[in-house]
């Protein structure tokens, strides 16, 4: 087997949750098969003419709460002396994020970053998945009063969302009479610059919104997140519980219709979000979902992803 050399771009090691952090599974797998593993934070990587640069440490992880790594010294490293980089903060996916997608396709592929840094740039999750709106439910995205007010008179029960919200923050239901939505419209006005998403409100979220793993294009396990009952979101970080799931015909068809369209981006792990079969979201940034899989149950997608990058450095 050879021996990867792998960097892991993150968030502080130190705050995640490893009960449910996919990037912490993905570097107990990398370092059960031997890879040297440095950590760095998005803010230590630099670019110097030509060269991508960062400060790394050393890096060794235990599946221990309280106790789950440990940092070696610092030492400042050109990044294409890796075979791999895993690209694996969390969004916001704001012009920070995609500063550091340019400075990373600097070095994709000779050094392999997954997920490639233009495509995660080029397909944020809630506009690319726009691409398979026949997927999907019915889905505006806008910042026009005129327009959103349409779109709610045919469709009636609506979620508002932002463009680049994650981990089901601001995610709101609004009902054809609904008397908040104008100081909601103001609000959303006044914080985000962006358009919004306006999509159908689909009543089946009440019985979960499935993630789905793909790996290089190919379904890889799935978990269903359903919402408390007091709670529109499923987010398992917005109390949503974690549930064993098969997929249905319709959410196995969706998996061929989009794999093709991954391998072609280079997005090799992806996570996507099926509500009573619509498709919702493709997930490309930060992907989550493996550790609950595998605790449910279901296969070892840290491994799965590990022999897909093995195989593309081999």
């Amino acid at each position: 087997m050879m021996k990867l050399k792998v960097a892991v771009q993150m968030d502080p090691i130190a705050r995640i949750n490893i009960r449910g952090d996919s990037t912490f599974a993905l570097l107990l797998e990398a370092q059960r098969r031997g890879y040297a593993l440095s950590y760095y934070t998005p803010e230590r990587l630099s670019q110097r003419g030509t060269d991508l640069i960062a400060t790394v440490q050393p890096l060794a992880v235990r599946d221990q709460d309280g106790d789950h790594f440990t940092l070696g010294d610092p030492a400042r490293v050109n990044l294409e002396t890796f075979d791999v980089i895993l690209l694996r903060q969390d969004p916001p996916f704001d012009l920070a994020y995609i500063t550091t997608t340019h400075m990373l396709e600097r070095i994709h592929p000779r050094t392999l970053v997954v997920n490639d840094p233009a495509s995660v740039r080029n397909a944020p999750e809630k506009i690319f998945v726009m691409e398979f709106a026949d997927l999907m439910p019915p889905t505006l995205i806008s910042r026009d009063k005129d327009e959103i007010n349409a779109f709610r008179a045919e469709h009636g029960d609506v979620v508002m969302k932002p463009l680049y919200g994650h981990g089901g923050a601001a995610v709101f239901r609004i009902t054809p009479n609904d008397m908040n939505f104008g100081s909601l419209y103001d609000m959303f006005a006044v914080t985000f610059r962006e358009s919004w998403v306006i999509q159908r409100f689909l009543p089946e979220v009440k019985h979960g919104d499935k993630r789905i793993i793909l790996v290089d294009g190919e379904f890889a396990g799935a978990v269903n997140r359903v919402p408390a009952a007091d709670d529109l979101r499923s987010n398992m970080v917005r109390g949503g519980a974690a549930a064993a799931t098969d997929l249905t015909p319709r959410e196995r068809e969706i998996c061929e219709r989009l794999g093709p369209a991954l391998r072609a981006r280079g997005l090799l792990f992806v996570g996507i979000d099926v509500i009573d079969d619509h498709l919702t979201e493709i997930n490309v940034t930060s992907p989550t979902g493996i550790r609950a899989i595998a605790r449910l149950g279901g296969p070892d997608i840290a491994a799965k992803i590990w022999d897909a990058i093995a195989a593309k450095r081999g």
